[in-house]
């Protein structure tokens, strides 16, 4: 099983968990992170362990190859000595080693495989969870923005804003009507500005009206004449 597999079963079975109790899409981004890195951890564990294994394939296979070549040596010993029976034996010897180190290395040719298929997962995984820890940011800041657009919606809405604005043309209302009776109170009084200019206009009519008398008296004596 590749490791995404499994990681879709773990990530499946907890979102449906989330989604039935209506959880927030902000604890949901948090929660397949988390498994992403718990998966990530658990497959370098598991990389490791393979590692270890090839190793010790590697080294097994070296061993029995070395000992194929003692056996060898041994079996043409023996026929330098016209020992063909000890050759014999040898050479079965050999054989085994031969066929040891050649099961060891079709193990180990799996073990490369596994290897190869896990790096290429890790390197997957890896570059999700790069992407999934920078998309969790935007994620989080538009939940909070939608969030904090439906609480104004949801005070527009609820009529609260225009009770507000009802009750400060109200307060307007009331200051207009103190003003007016502010200003009622001086209508008819005069200052001692208004008696001056009302005298200096007394002034003006009387020199006015002395100068309309002057003249109409002329043309009343010229026409007697």
């Amino acid at each position: 099983m590749g490791i995404f597999s499994r990681f879709t079963d773990i990530v499946n079975s907890n979102i449906n968990s989330i989604l039935d109790k209506a959880e927030d899409p902000e604890k949901m981004v948090r929660l397949i992170i988390q498994e992403m890195e718990d998966t990530l951890v658990e497959v370098r564990s598991a990389s490791a362990k393979t590692l270890a294994s090839k190793k010790d394939i590697s080294s097994q296979i070296s061993k029995a190859q070395n000992e194929a070549k003692d056996w060898k040596a041994k079996a043409e010993l023996a026929i330098s000595k016209d020992r063909e029976d000890l050759a014999r034996a040898a050479l079965q010897e050999k054989k085994k080693c031969d066929e040891h180190a050649s099961t060891l290395s079709s193990e180990l040719k799996v073990v490369d495989e596994q290897i190869t298929k896990l790096q290429s997962e890790v390197g997957q995984l890896q570059d999700k969870l790069a992407d999934a820890k920078t998309r969790q940011k935007a994620i989080i800041l538009r939940q909070k923005t939608v969030s904090s657009r439906l609480e104004v919606k949801k005070t527009l809405d609820s009529g609260k804003v225009d009770a507000a604005m009802g009750r400060f043309e109200q307060y307007e209302r009331k200051i207009d009507d103190l003003e007016s009776q502010v200003d009622a109170y001086d209508l008819g009084k005069k200052t001692l500005a208004d008696e001056f200019a009302n005298l200096e206009s007394d002034d003006e009519i009387d020199d006015e009206l002395a100068a309309m008398k002057k003249k109409m008296q002329s043309k009343s004596t010229a026409s007697k004449k």
